[in-house]
């Protein structure tokens, strides 16, 4: 380029950065600025407040089992299952965190808001692109009113674009805002999909101990209703018995022999549906290492988050939150389109009819351009785009408010749940002591001769149901201690509001 051309480009260049600069200086972006909901203004879950001391229950051993205490405003740990002492259970969820398809997906859902925010951020910065053109043109007489003949010439051209968009009402910014919010919509949701993950691991472990220990006890229960029937059998056929009782053994014994491959089915299920949650096929889930219920362990302490403090933990209610912060970048959108778009352009090159002259300084050129265009009427579609993204904020807002009473209404479920578990519990613990003791009792007085065989297996299996019930029950609380954790985002995050927020402030226009 020769060296008068470059002064004028500098000249020009000068003088439209110059332009840029004072824009820049008084832009403020349009559109309504962002205010983060205020946390509920209730201070409990529920209208009557649970005690922090759950009863104990009575242990089939007669010792006294289950004791917790729920520590309000506590902190819930990230490793929160490992809350129940159980390296069997820590080693499954591990596996599912590492290998599980729905988390893999949900990462690959955060790297593609990731990258583009990335691509929105580019608008900040000039965008470059050199081109290359040749081309053979003949030219028709007729274009010069028939005085010059026909033409054929060659044009070669090779030139540097650059342009540039000066946020000078914040479009550019509401859009990066609105990928900024995106990507923490995917980041929670993200933390959403882990802690369900974790939460489906752990109760599936759960149900599939509690349906191991079911399936024995009604195992031995079936062969002791075989053993009582037989000995009414032969009462009945000695005359000490009637038809009647031969009956209504053969019906007990065909009930829990019904109800056996109805648990060992559930029990498959279980099994099949653990394997899933690992990323395995249910071929290979004959080798996973399942904790017995009795090797499980119940926290002695449960920390409850505090009501202002659920709404910054749990993964779902900052999913929606994120979703309102771009539901409102998009309200800001809308004005901005409504308001002037400037565009700087530039071009530098060369332009030839011979490619050998390409880059001589006469083949020089260039040229600057500027230009600023204001909708003036749009037959009311830019007002109506504006109406339709305030009324979309309106009903993410909504979905905001039902995702927070959702959240609430699971903790206040919950907590009533571990307060009817202990006093379910220590009953059937209770009833299971009794069972127990009656069984042993019995078993002495057969054993001195005191009473028959017949009624020995009668008290045995009479043991074997309570046991039944109690496994239920036992693994009911284990499950709702784990749904504790769950409702209260499971440690899922941690990171403070602050951490969280939009970034510089704006101007708010009406």
């Amino acid at each position: 380029m020769c060296a008068v051309c470059g002064v004028r480009v500098a000249r020009a260049a000068r003088s439209v950065s110059g332009a840029v600069l004072v824009l820049a200086l008084t832009a403020c972006a349009v559109g309504p600025a962002y205010r983060s909901p205020p946390p509920p203004a209730v201070k409990a879950y529920t209208a009557t407040p649970v005690a922090p001391t759950l009863a104990p229950a009575a242990a089939a051993s007669g010792a006294v089992a289950g004791g917790q205490r729920l520590e309000y405003g506590g902190a819930v740990d990230a490793d929160w299952w490992k809350g129940f002492g159980s390296p069997a259970l820590d080693q499954l969820v591990a596996r599912a965190l590492r290998h599980n398809s729905d988390l893999t997906a949900a990462r690959a859902t955060l790297q593609q808001a990731q990258y583009n925010l990335k691509a929105a951020k580019g608008v900040f910065y000039p965008q470059v692109s050199l081109g290359l053109a040749g081309e053979r043109t003949r030219t028709s007489g007729a274009a010069s009113g028939g005085f010059a003949g026909s033409q054929l010439y060659n044009l070669y051209t090779g030139q540097v674009s650059v342009s540039y968009y000066p946020d000078v009402f914040g479009l550019n910014r509401l859009v990066t805002r609105g990928a900024q919010a995106q990507v923490d919509v995917a980041r929670d949701q993200l933390a959403a999909a882990r802690l369900t993950i974790e939460g489906n691991v752990v109760n599936t472990t759960l149900d599939l101990a509690a349906l191991n220990e079911e399936v024995a006890a009604t195992v031995q229960a079936i062969s002791d209703q075989r053993q009582i029937l037989d000995l009414t059998r032969i009462q009945y056929r000695a005359g000490s018995a009637s038809q009647f009782d031969v009956l209504t053994q053969d019906s007990q014994l065909a009930s829990s022999e019904a109800r056996l491959p109805q648990l060992e089915q559930a029990r498959d299920q279980a099994r099949h549906l653990l394997a899933t949650y690992l990323g395995e096929f249910p071929s290979e889930s004959g080798d996973l290492r399942v904790p017995a219920l009795g090797d499980l362990h119940l926290p002695a302490t449960l920390p409850v988050s505090l009501p202002s403090t659920l709404v910054r933990e749990r993964p779902d209610i900052l999913a929606a939150e994120a979703q309102l912060r771009a539901a409102n970048a998009q309200v800001g959108e809308a004005v901005a389109r409504m308001y002037p778009n400037l565009e700087l352009t530039g071009n530098f090159g060369d332009q030839s009819n011979s490619g050998g002259q390409l880059f001589d300084p006469a083949s020089r050129i260039w040229n600057l351009a500027a230009s600023l265009v204001l909708p003036l009427f749009e037959g009311g579609a830019l007002q109506a785009q504006k109406h339709a993204a305030e009324a979309a904020y309106q009903a993410v807002f909504a979905n905001y408010q039902s995702t927070v009473l959702g959240a609430f209404r699971n903790v206040a479920d919950v907590l009533r749940a571990l307060q009817h578990d202990s006093a379910a519990l220590d009953a059937e613990g209770r009833a299971l002591q009794s069972a127990q003791q009656a069984f042993a009792l019995v078993r002495v007085q057969y054993q001195s001769g005191a009473v028959d065989y017949l009624s020995l297996l009668t008290s045995e299996m009479q043991y074997q149901n309570t046991r039944i019930a109690y496994v239920q029950v036992q693994a009911q609380r284990y499950a709702d201690t784990a749904a504790l954790y769950l409702v209260l985002g499971g440690g899922a995050w941690t990171s403070s509001s602050d951490e969280r927020a939009c970034g510089e402030q704006r101007c708010a226009s009406n």
